[in-house]
């Protein structure tokens, strides 16, 4: 019978259900998203107050233009005496002179001239032309205009139909509008004004006059008036942007902190019901075999001797494993209290003064304050024995263990401990504060995790340095007593 080999093939969903999820990043998305949103907004907000300041600008510069003209209009013809003729809109066509025999035709022309002077001489004007009501051009500052008829203009239709001045700004000259005949042509903007000219009861248009005008001061302002626009709505849109980074920044780091928390507590927990399970089940166990092997030792003298005090030793080891895990799960329930921080050291160094002598350490400690710290006596000790005992095991062959207390910038105290010892690489440095790893061949791994509890439980904190071949500096931070 011919066996044929199944292989297994991975599906898509597979392979999708064994990919690991990727957390959500907060922060990075809200950069993203929130940088997105403020840039739109800073750039809709820039683009409007850009083309309001723009329109008011060159409505505000149409309307004084327009005032100006009709005020000039209005004192040519108070300044001359001509019988039937009270508005400059009846004076500025030279073909109505004709109807006016009466007139001296030379008075309606000096008239007519004065009032076209002062057109031509206004400030910013590069082009001025005046038309009749059939659309003809009677009078230009560029005479290659006089004359000529513009059919299609919808500004000057509908300043006729309307009779309201009419303004619009340009960028570039339409060359298809045949009154676009500049002399000097405009460098950058310039404004086109249709002003019109009444008769005497207000209610005919007479004359239209077209000013093209390029206001280089107002340019100036409104560019300058531009710049501070973007500037403010830049400096507003990254300083929003910023606060919102910082605050969403703290958040996403406090979340971060929590979760890690949280985690840590519930691994705590989890560990502290197996290991409470698996310890009290080892006790008993452990308190039979020792007192046998202690039986054992006094009714045997010979070769056994050496192994019975082997099995004794092991017991010890194991017994002393289970009570470092018991308190290391334990909750941390106890008050803070003031303890003195000098005192606890030098009790810490004198239980293991006998140790420090036989390993030929040196001690380094001359504290000049004695401050009060918010921490819990029984704890603090454990703390510092269990960091002594990791110094003096790292320096087996002698060393020296400095220990100096600093300021800190919370107004705290740290207490740094440093030794010459074997030390740590980078990898082992970054595992140090995880539960059960060690580089202890006897060791549990629960002696820095239990300091890191006890220092954040009382608002503390521990920093760990550490370079293989050169020595380990802890550093424990601790609140001072107010």
């Amino acid at each position: 019978m011919n066996m044929h080999a199944q292989t297994h093939r991975p599906e898509e969903g597979d392979i999708r259900l064994s990919s690991r999820k990727q957390p959500f990043n907060l922060l990075r998305w809200f950069s993203l998203i929130s940088m997105a949103v403020i840039a739109t907004v800073a750039v809709a907000l820039g683009a409007v107050s850009t083309q309001f300041v723009i329109t008011e600008s060159v409505q505000r510069d149409a309307l004084l233009t327009a005032q100006f003209i009709q005020a000039i209009a209005s004192a040519e013809v108070r300044h001359v005496s001509i019988p039937n003729v009270r508005t400059m809109g009846e004076l500025v066509d030279p073909r109505q002179d004709k109807f006016f025999p009466d007139v001296d035709p030379a008075a309606r022309a000096n008239a007519r001239d004065e009032f076209l002077d002062h057109i031509a001489n206004l400030p910013d004007v590069i082009l001025a032309n005046i038309y009749a009501p059939d659309r003809m051009v009677i009078w230009s500052t560029n005479p290659a205009l006089m004359g000529t008829t513009i059919h299609a203009d919808e500004d000057l239709d509908h300043a006729f139909e309307f009779k309201i001045p009419v303004s619009a700004s340009y960028h570039d000259v339409d060359q298809a509008r045949m009154e676009q005949k500049f002399i000097t042509p405009p460098d950058y903007i310039f404004i086109e004004n249709y002003i019109p000219l009444f008769d005497a009861d207000g209610k005919n248009v007479t004359a239209m006059v077209e000013i093209y005008k390029e206001p280089k001061d107002l340019i100036n302002r409104i560019e300058r008036g531009l710049a501070l626009i973007w500037l403010a709505t830049a400096l507003g849109g990254g300083l929003i942007y910023l606060g919102l980074y910082w605050i969403v920044r703290r958040a996403a780091i406090l979340l971060a902190q929590q979760q890690k928390q949280l985690i840590t507590n519930e691994t705590f927990v989890a560990l502290g019901e197996m290991s409470s399970a698996v310890a009290h089940s080892l006790r008993n166990p452990l308190a039979t075999i020792r007192s046998s092997a202690e039986l054992a030792l006094e009714f045997d003298n010979g070769p056994a001797h050496k192994n019975i005090n082997d099995i004794i030793g092991q017991v010890d080891r194991m017994s002393k494993w289970v009570r470092e895990l018991l308190q290391s799960l334990r909750p941390l329930n106890d008050d803070p209290e003031p303890v003195n921080l000098v005192a606890a050291i030098h009790d810490s160094l004198m239980a293991f003064e006998q140790q420090i002598a036989k390993a030929g350490v040196q001690v380094v400690f001359d504290p000049r304050q004695t401050p009060m710290v918010l921490s819990q006596q029984v704890q603090l000790t454990q703390i510092l024995n269990s960091l002594m005992a990791n110094a003096l095991e790292a320096m087996d062959k002698g060393g020296t263990l400095t220990i100096t207390l600093e300021p800190t910038d919370t107004r705290g105290v740290s207490v740094v401990l440093s030794d010459t010892g074997k030390g740590m690489n980078e990898e082992q440095r970054s595992m140090a504060f995880r539960p059960f790893f060690t580089t202890k061949a006897g060791g549990l791994g629960v002696g820095l995790v239990l300091v890191k509890r006890i220092m954040e439980r009382f608002g503390g904190a521990v920093t760990l340095g550490s370079r293989e071949g050169e020595g380990t500096c802890v550093r424990l931070s601790f609140k001072l007593i107010p």
